[in-house]
């Protein structure tokens, strides 16, 4: 389906103005026409006054960032996309088939508001009607789907959330070549979140190959969600092109292990922690040690043999590798 943009139906108040007119001018004539002036102008008059308000379902307004798709009898006619008042057939319906559909994204909240107060005045508490908007709305829109719990690569469950941006960018395919744009895209979005997750562990882990390739990398949802988004933007919207939507963007709002494992993992982390810290001040420690011994055997200050270098190497590296601080004992006799 491809679509056709029409732009020379502009004339809305020229046709309002020309049908205010007909209008007065049909008054005067019935009143010319019972006055004497001829039963055939009467009658036609009144036909006027009777039948010209559909004219008036001719008249379509639409404000920035809108489009109306309209069909006549059931075959596409058109889409108009300009912010202006037109004219066009009467008979001519516009057609939105997720003008109902709402889902947890920018602007459908508001939509939804609106129809309840059109509702309201209209009548509509009473009759059970609802106020359907059949105009697409081109705007940039975020669509913040629920979280999803997935397991990774390594089968880790975990809990995600992505906020994608997208647009309508062909109304034709949009309103004809899917049941609902929105919920497709609901949809879609869900299915891409799965298969990319499927690929990447939660944190970084050895022998696991994200990228196809064969060769193993450093990639995973904590540490490369600028990737993990792209990727995901990109499977998303080879699903939707069909359905004439543009995907802006996609970020992750929500990552995290699932309640199950959420404590188990912190204490994992906390011990990975733990025991790179103890590694760093062993080294550390040992090092200093070293400095220490050549320093007193390069300046001649005092002689140890290898007893007592072995006592001080123990004594220095409880005092820099212990969790408290140490209380020295000071031996004020001699040296041996």
């Amino acid at each position: 389906m491809n679509e056709k943009i029409l732009t020379n139906r502009k004339t809305g108040m020229a046709m309002l103005l020309l049908i205010i007119a007909l209008y007065a001018a049909s008054v005067f004539g019935a009143i010319f026409g019972i006055a004497g002036a001829g039963a055939w102008l009467t009658v036609l008059c009144i036909a006027w006054m009777c039948l010209g308000w559909i004219l008036l379902l001719g008249l379509k307004v639409l404000k920035p960032q809108e489009a109306l798709v309209l069909t006549l009898f059931g075959k596409y006619v058109g889409t108009i996309k300009e912010e202006g008042f037109y004219f066009v057939n009467p008979f001519c319906v516009g057609v939105n088939p997720a003008a109902k559909t709402k889902l947890n994204q920018s602007g459908d909240l508001e939509s939804e508001t609106k129809s309840s107060a059109l509702a309201l005045i209209a009548g509509a508490g009473k009759t059970g009607a609802s106020y359907e908007n059949k105009k697409l709305s081109l705007k940039i829109m975020t669509l913040n789907n629920n979280r999803q719990k997935i397991n990774d690569c390594l089968g880790n469950p975990i809990e995600i959330g992505i906020a994608v941006t997208w647009r309508v960018v062909d109304t034709a395919k949009a309103v004809f070549n899917v049941d609902n744009y929105k919920e497709y895209l609901s949809l879609q979005c869900d299915s891409a979140l799965r298969n990319i997750v499927r690929l990447y562990p939660y944190d970084v882990a050895p022998n696991v190959d994200t990228t196809g390739d064969g060769v193993a990398d450093e990639g995973s949802l904590r540490g490369s969600s600028e990737i993990v988004a792209s990727r995901i933007r990109d499977e998303i919207q080879e699903k939707v092109a069909e359905a004439g939507l543009e995907i802006v963007e996609a970020r992750i709002t929500h990552l995290a292990y699932a309640p199950e494992i959420a404590a188990v993992m912190l204490q994992r982390q906390q011990a990975s922690a733990i025991i790179d810290a103890r590694k760093m001040l062993v080294d550390g420690a040992v090092s200093m040690v070293a400095m220490a011994l050549n320093q007193l055997s390069e300046g001649n200050i005092v002689e140890l043999d290898e007893e007592r270098k072995a006592a001080m190497v123990s004594n220095l590296l409880v005092v820099l590798c212990g969790n408290h601080d140490a209380q020295p004992i000071v031996n004020s006799g001699s040296l041996y």
